[in-house]
């Protein structure tokens, strides 16, 4: 496989996340030939991807393929894809609600969507569920604000500074929020709450697992024992929600959940699969944020959510993320259904032109980086980041 020797590309962050946005018309429409290019345009396989635009971990390593799209209900559609940092392999089987937040700027930036003098919403199908979701971003005079100094600026935890918002609402999905259509299920000996409200999450009291869910996402990492726990859950809870053999995949994600310490719903720590997240995937967080709200889950005893707001405050290694969400009783007493669910996103333009991938001759073989050692629990590791 050799693809073309450049392509046209836009760097940008999304939310907590950078990526590599395309339109799908420029990649090879063979899936494996556009793996292989994607891989050399991201520097893949490598741990530092040093001859790549990766930024050598699975946040900065990801693409969003965008296309017109032919559903009525749709303006573009968004296909997710991740480009692992030491393996060489490029993943469809998860959605990325962060890269989501720039996919409507760069609509407008191609020419897919027309602007709106003022603000501009762009209806988007993402590939990866089938699901829709509404981004509205501000465009005065036509043209996409990534600043917001012209209408407003908002700042999100993980990210320096402020931008222009980028609200994302999520319409009722089809997926059942329990995908095991239990509350709770017992996996690996441990209680944990399944859920599914645009990402499968398997939820987890930290205390479960025999840490505060105040650890550094390095200190949980080093982790030997946690992460043979989580292994195992992963594998077994996979199956449960019906997701197959989830080995060489990074969903289900699992978030270890801990009493909240500012003013929050509740503290997390999100794996990707192994890796801990520096802050939460936004559909990460609106699995959680939705099961939270589940009468009887595994939160119960942990969370502490407002009376009387769908506003649910998810506290991350990093700060914090808002969720906007409601989750009613299905008729019947069946089970319960997410009614609505929205949350503030920045995105902002890195840059845009011509990528030029490592030549296909010159791949590398996989670099799968040796474990660091096991490092004890507790000590700074908890009491600092508490």
């Amino acid at each position: 496989m050799t693809g073309p020797a450049e392509v046209r590309c836009m760097l940008m962050r999304g939310g907590t996340s950078k990526g590599a946005y395309f339109l799908a018309e420029d990649l090879p429409a063979d899936p494996a030939e556009r793996d292989d290019l994607l891989l050399r345009v991201m520097g893949s396989p490598d741990p530092r991807q040093i001859d790549g635009l990766g930024g050598a971990h699975p946040l900065t390593s990801k693409v969003g393929v965008v296309s017109a799209s032919t559903d009525p209900e749709a303006d573009v559609d968004y296909l997710f894809l991740q480009v692992a940092v030491d393996r060489s392999e490029v993943t469809d089987r998860q959605n990325c609600g962060n890269i989501l937040a720039g996919i409507g700027p760069f609509a407008v930036e191609r020419g897919l969507v027309a602007p709106v003098d003022g603000e501009t919403s762009v209806r988007i199908r993402m590939l990866n569920t089938g699901e829709l979701a509404i981004a509205s971003f501000p465009t005065p005079g036509g043209r996409v604000d990534y600043s917001g100094t012209a209408s407003g600026t908002a700042e999100i935890s993980g990210v320096p500074g402020t931008a222009a918002p980028v609200v994302i609402e999520f319409p009722q999905g089809a997926n059942p929020l329990l995908p095991t259509g239990r509350v709770r299920d017992v996996i690996a000996g441990t209680e944990v709450t399944c859920v599914d409200n645009g990402m499968p999450v398997v939820l987890i009291p930290a205390a479960a697992l025999d840490v505060t869910g105040y650890e550094t996402p390095t200190g949980l990492e080093e982790n030997a024992t946690l992460a043979a726990r989580l292994r195992e859950i992963r594998l077994a809870a996979g199956k449960l929600m019906g997701l197959g053999d989830v080995e060489h995949t990074t969903i289900p994600k699992l978030s270890l959940l801990a009493p909240p310490t500012d003013g929050g719903a509740v503290m997390t720590r999100t794996f990707i699969p192994v890796r801990c997240h520096t802050s939460i995937g936004v559909l990460g967080a609106a699995s959680v944020a939705a099961g939270l709200l589940v009468p009887d889950g595994v939160g119960e005893g942990i969370k502490e959510v407002p009376a009387q707001s769908d506003r649910i405050r998810i506290e991350h290694p990093s700060g914090f993320l808002d969720i906007e969400t409601s989750v009613d009783a299905g008729p019947g007493g069946s089970a319960p259904v997410v009614r609505r669910t929205a949350v503030v996103r920045t995105a902002r333009k890195i840059f845009d032109g011509t990528v030029f991938p490592r030549p296909a001759d010159t791949a590398p073989t996989d670099t799968a980086p040796t474990p660091a050692p096991a490092r004890p629990l507790g000590g700074n590791d908890g009491s600092a980041a508490r």
